[in-house]
């Protein structure tokens, strides 16, 4: 491949840019650049934007919305919404059940629901892990056992990410325990959030925030023409589905982000010595950052030019785990730079009426810590780093 984009590719570029940055709201983009979104309601009005444009769900097929794009055409795209802060489409709707309900579902399902799917009418979220199945998810125990013309489902799921505000999960679930192999007894079913025996619980997570939920099903009935594909197929699905959220997850325009505002903040920092940036021991991680970071968009490229036939690439799992890594060491950075300023409230300042405590470090400096203490689960969600490693281990260096 040639590691320069065509004046086509770059005239795209441009398209999507402009498009981005006088379509989208700008409040948004500014909430969404401070790391501070109204949820649910900016993500709804930001991907209502984008379908309406066909920007939204560009991998799907085209007659469910997708668009006719090269795969460096679909690079591009992901690197300008992150860029420009456009919030991204919700992965749930667009990188994971949406693809799974086009490739393998009933005609009907599509028709149901790729539409409400893609313009995020429908809100979905991710019914994988359980108490007892996170990395060896093919150990998962939530039921679903066939009575005429419906499930019943019974079990747990736990990790819920934004279950508070979904309207409908997909779930793998056990449809036969007697399975000679685990895998081969699961399947992929949805199921309406509002479905009586149906019950969320927040989980309050390390940065003080409530993401994430356990899920639990009771007697749960569901119809059984919300069954994707076949029965005992869901595990096929699922990884189908694990194979197409792992290419973006490396997330390249996101750190380059973050980076580019480190070496910003690192600039206005003064130190004895003029600013943090002119510190050499500070200049050198950077750089060191930028130069990895470079490394794995130059490996992405060439994962999504030789992706030419859609099919997952084991190759993606490189992209998992360097990408986790760097993210995280961006946070790190950020945390860093704030340096004493990350806590929310500083020691009283002499100065302030009655000697009171005030909240003098930046909003920008609050937020890092608790996003630093976020970033932990991005090596873990998707597939572990030594789950990525033992795919890397086996599908891509044949060891």
């Amino acid at each position: 491949m040639h590691l320069k984009f065509s004046p086509e590719e770059e005239a795209f570029r441009e398209e999507l840019r402009t498009f981005f940055t006088t379509n989208v709201p700008k409040e948004i983009l500014e909430r969404s650049a401070a790391e501070d979104l109204n949820f649910p309601d900016d993500l709804i009005t930001t991907q209502k934007i984008l379908a309406e444009a066909g920007y939204a769900v560009p991998h799907w097929p085209v007659e469910w919305g997708g668009q006719d794009w090269t795969p460096i055409q679909h690079h591009i795209w992901r690197e300008e919404l992150s860029l420009a802060s456009v919030p991204e489409p919700l992965a749930f709707n667009a990188a994971m059940v949406g693809p799974v309900i086009a490739a393998f579902g009933s005609e009907e399902l599509k028709k149901r629901f790729l539409p409400a799917t893609a313009n995020l009418d429908i809100w979905w979220c991710q019914g994988f892990s359980e108490p007892e199945a996170g990395s060896d998810l093919a150990s998962l125990k939530t039921k679903a056992v066939r009575d005429g013309d419906e499930y019943i489902v019974n079990g747990q799921k736990t990790w819920t990410t934004l279950a508070q505000y979904a309207d409908w999960i997909f779930c793998l679930v056990r449809t036969n325990p007697d399975a000679p192999k685990r895998q081969a007894g699961i399947s992929f079913l949805l199921i309406d959030m509002n479905s009586e025996g149906v019950e969320r619980r927040p989980i309050q997570l390390i940065d003080g925030g409530y993401e994430v939920n356990e899920v639990f099903f009771n007697n749960v009935r569901v119809p059984a023409e919300n069954l994707v594909g076949e029965e005992n197929a869901g595990w096929g699905y699922a990884k189908f589905l694990l194979g197409n959220e792992r290419t973006g997850v490396a997330r390249v325009g996101f750190t380059k982000k973050k980076l580019a505002r480190a070496k910003e903040l690192a600039r206005q920092t003064t130190t004895a010595e003029g600013t943090l940036l002119d510190n050499p021991l500070f200049a050198a991680r950077l750089a060191e950052l930028e130069n990895e970071l470079l490394a794995l968009e130059l490996t992405q490229l060439r994962v999504v030019a030789s992706s030419t036939d859609g099919k997952p690439n084991p190759a993606s799992s490189l992209l998992k785990l360097r990408g986790s890594e760097l993210q995280q060491a961006a946070t790190e950075l950020l945390a860093d730079v704030a340096g004493p300023d990350s806590l929310p409230v500083a020691p009283p300042d002499p100065d302030a009426a009655n000697g009171t405590a005030e909240i003098l470090s930046p909003a920008w400096a609050q937020l890092t810590v608790p996003t630093y203490l976020n970033y932990r689960k991005v090596s873990i969600y998707s597939g572990s780093s030594e789950v990525q490693r033992q795919i890397i281990d086996k599908a891509v260096l044949g060891l």
